[in-house]
């Protein structure tokens, strides 16, 4: 078989960078299509380290200046950019959909298989990075654009011959937004060496990614700020400036770091917090469990389907500091087993992965 796969954009490497990065892995030949990429052969970043071995594929879009900061204001362009691209000559796509609606690309003898992370989010009302509705005239002009770009995201998704769903939660979506069924493969994790390392114990709570909006690292914080309660916080993202303006003196960020310091400071931490409204699906909490910590999550989305309240964490019900700072005091680590964590984690490792996603590929 042909492969191609096919990804919204390569701008920062997070979960949808690592579920394409096990594609790439195990179709290496598959060329990836793309809107733009900032993989740079011989960068250090942990992006172009992941993928500096891939035949990359990028749009016309990619030769505007500054295309990565145009692509949200110029979203009408998208059904353009993805027609410029021609998939004729392949037997199977592998569409790794989120943001860019990134789906809808099956003709003739092509099939595709659309892994989706989640319909877009700012067209069915869920909150993003961008708080798009702080100015009047950017409310009317994205709210004209988006009642079109669903359109088309509708019609596209027509055109699918499979979805693949990130978690039930997506799953719902999809049958929601879409009318259309799929299957479920969570998305994998990968702990390089650390599952069987020992752990040296710390009095610190650790939550990171992209810090972005729906994240609510801002609660976290406040919370511990009320504690007086060691935090880090690892990545970048559009927040960190004003999420370092509320840091306590306990807050200590971390910037960017690799796999390898991430791992090293999940085995170290007391417990891994997060607190995203409506989450996909999450990896770093299941990164967390993988290598024997326990987890401290909002109750909703995907963080439903990997932690097990009371055996590899705890949730709290709401997305308040008291509610938080009820479930931050009342943490014991002591009750929760690596065994069990690492059990509960394996249930989403790389090898499981591979192995539907080739069998899905196969069957279609």
């Amino acid at each position: 078989m042909k492969i191609a796969l096919i990804h919204d954009y390569l701008k920062n490497y997070g979960g949808a960078e690592s579920v394409l990065l096990a594609l790439h892995e195990l179709y290496p030949e598959a060329p990836i299509y793309t809107i733009f990429s900032k993989v740079k052969k011989d960068g250090n970043d942990l992006l172009s380290l992941k993928f500096k071995d891939a035949k990359i594929i990028e749009s016309w879009f990619a030769g505007i200046p500054f295309s990565d900061k145009l692509i949200s204001p110029l979203r009408f362009l998208i059904p353009l950019i993805w027609r410029g691209f021609g998939f004729k000559e392949f037997d199977i796509i592998i569409s790794s959909a989120s943001w860019a609606i990134t789906k809808g690309f099956a003709q003739g003898k092509t099939k595709e298989i659309c892994y989706c992370h989640t319909p877009p989010r700012y067209l069915y009302g869920y909150e993003t990075s961008k708080n798009w509705k702080k100015h009047f005239w950017i409310r009317i002009y994205t709210s004209l654009v988006n009642h079109f770009m669903r359109l088309y995201d509708f019609k596209r998704a027509q055109k699918v011959t499979l979805f693949v769903a990130n978690s039930k939660e997506v799953q719902l979506r999809i049958r929601k937004f879409y009318r259309k069924e799929s299957v479920v493969i969570n998305p994998p994790v990968d702990t390089p060496g650390f599952n069987n390392e020992s752990r040296t114990k710390s009095d610190f709570f650790l939550t990171g990614g992209r810090l972005e909006l729906p994240k609510n690292f801002d609660l976290i914080i406040n919370a511990c700020n009320k504690l007086m309660l060691n935090l880090k916080v690892f990545g970048k993202g559009s927040r960190e400036e004003y999420l370092r303006s509320i840091a306590g003196p306990k807050v200590e960020f971390l910037g960017a770091i690799s796999d390898r310091e991430k791992f090293s400071l999940l085995l170290q931490c007391k417990a891994f917090v997060v607190a995203a409204a409506d989450e996909d699906f999450g990896i770093t909490p299941v990164e967390a469990m993988a290598v024997g910590r326990p987890v401290i999550a909002y109750k909703g989305g995907g963080y439903l389907e990997s932690v097990i309240d009371g055996k590899t964490g705890t949730f709290f019900d709401e997305l308040s500091e008291e509610c938080l700072i009820k479930a931050l005091k009342n943490f014991d680590e002591n009750k929760y087993k690596k065994e069990d964590c690492q059990k509960q984690a394996d249930k989403f490792s790389k090898a499981r992965f591979k192995e539907k996603i080739r069998e899905v590929v196969e069957n279609a």
